[in-house]
């Protein structure tokens, strides 16, 4: 089985301007003349996560990680509850990869991320596929509402304890309607103890939703410094709640624009919060993408899924774009 290849630590590293008083952090490793690959971290709001230069080979990828708007080492932080997000968005963000691709001078490059950053990736190829070289998903979101909707609302079948918990925890006026809309609220009280109970209420969900999950990383959403936590929940309500400002099946729709990209699509079939339907239909109106389904893997992974991504970034790499 193949390994993820040894850590390396950036050569450069920066803090970008791109515009409404935003600065992103952004880093490159491995070799300066390689080919360029991109990591978009999910979310939204996570931070990208370092291991993920990991999954390349350092001497033959110039490896390019950065942290989306409001989170990671960008500033400033949503942490920090007198931080507005009005100028956090899919459309915010796609611009942001536009002016950091330029400020590195890269031409074209591999996009690799999986969760909200595949519908990141998604989003920015078909606004602009002349600057994508191949892209490389584990874990494919569309976004739509019918998948928010799902991961909040619908999955709560497989688990109605902690669904129930999570509904109860809000006002009961909001228990019959939107929750992420309603926790969204929570989430921008005037009240800390508010904000706070809402931040530990949402990720007990979330970790209830990958708990089965033994080969990947149970409790992932918790495991975070309290300002990271506090951060990743807030832009992940304020995305879903506006649907991501995304139309409806928008990503399917528009998938004709990445005809000739080549894709890998890396999907776990334990993926509760996630299905596999979702991959399976962008399989079908991407024809340069293959799937790859991993039978023991949910949303955060297995040994499996991860050599199924070094082998595509390996196999990719042989492209030589």
């Amino acid at each position: 089985m193949p390994e993820p290849f040894p850590p390396v630590e950036p050569y450069a590293h920066g803090l970008l301007d791109v515009g409404d008083g935003q600065r992103i952090y952004w880093e490159t490793s491995g070799s300066p003349e390689g080919l360029p690959a991109l990591c978009v971290h999910g979310g939204p709001g996570s931070g990208g996560r370092r291991g993920s230069r990991r999954m390349f080979d350092p001497d033959v990828y110039r490896i390019v990680l950065f942290d989306q708007r409001g989170c990671g080492g960008s500033l400033p932080h949503a942490a920090d509850p007198d931080v507005g997000l009005e100028h956090n968005t899919t459309e915010h963000l796609i611009a942001d990869m536009e002016r950091l691709r330029e400020h590195l001078g890269v031409e074209r490059w591999l996009l690799y991320g999986g969760s909200w950053g595949s519908t990141l990736i998604l989003a920015y190829a078909e606004r602009h596929p002349e600057r994508v070289a191949a892209i490389v998903i584990a874990g494919v979101t569309l976004t739509r509402h019918e998948d928010i909707h799902w991961l909040y609302h619908g999955v709560g079948r497989f688990l109605p304890g902690p669904w129930e918990t999570f509904r109860d925890a809000l006002p009961e006026a909001d228990r019959d309607g939107d929750l992420v809309a309603a926790y969204n609220r929570l989430l921008n009280d005037p009240d800390p103890a508010v904000r706070q109970r809402a931040v530990r209420d949402w990720c007990a969900w979330e970790d209830a939703v990958i708990a089965h999950e033994a080969l990947g990383s149970p409790g992932a959403y918790s495991d975070r410094a309290d300002d990271a936590l506090v951060a990743f929940v807030r832009i992940c309500a304020h995305y879903f709640a506006h649907d991501a400002w995304l139309q409806e099946g928008q990503l399917l729709r528009d998938a004709h624009r990445l005809a000739g990209i080549p894709g890998v699509l890396i999907h776990g079939r334990l993926d509760l919060g996630a299905p596999l339907e979702a991959a399976w239909e962008l399989a079908k109106v991407w024809p340069d993408a293959e799937l790859r389904v991993i039978d023991d893997s949910g949303h955060t992974g297995s040994p499996a899924m991860r050599d199924a991504i070094l082998e595509a970034t390996s196999r990719l790499a042989g492209t030589g774009w």
